[in-house]
Order: C-alpha cells, then sequence, then structure tokens
C-alpha cells in the first residue's frame, strides 16, 4: 500500500493520554468495514507500544507508523 493512500477515517487524538488514544481507536475500529483504512494522529509517547499491542489483539493490520516532531501517524486496515 503507498504510504499517501487516502484513508476511509481519520481520528485525531492529539493532546489526549492513556487510555484515550487505544479506547478511542478501538471505538472507531468497530464501526468501520473489513478492509477500510484508518489514520490515527496522536502525541502520546504510549501509544507508540499501545497501538501495536491493540492491532495484534483485535486482529487489525498496522501497515505503517511515521513520527514526525513529537507527534505519531499509524495506519491501520481493518
Amino acid at each position: 500500500m503507498e504510504q499517501n493512500e487516502t484513508p476511509n477515517r481519520r481520528l485525531d487524538l492529539l493532546g489526549f493520554f492513556c487510555p484515550v488514544p487505544v479506547h478511542e481507536t478501538r471505538k472507531v475500529l468497530r464501526e468501520m468495514l473489513e478492509g477500510e483504512i484508518l489514520e490515527v494522529l496522536g502525541d502520546d509517547p504510549e501509544t507508540l507500544r499501545d497501538m501495536p499491542a491493540l492491532c495484534d489483539r483485535i486482529g487489525v493490520e498496522l501497515i505503517s507508523v511515521k513520527e514526525d516532531s513529537g507527534e505519531y501517524r499509524f495506519l491501520m486496515r481493518k
């Protein structure tokens, strides 16, 4: 998949800290259809550990993780 592919949904969690990013991400993923792509933006460093763990637990593909100036971008495919 191209890194610049347009996600189906975008979740801006900048300024939110654990457990909000994982909880909100899980909630949005439940509403999405198989194959759809979710982009999650956040700045909580714990998400670097928590988001991959969430994807493993619920069977979602973690496509990519990028960091830029303390902000993280996760792309996930349901």
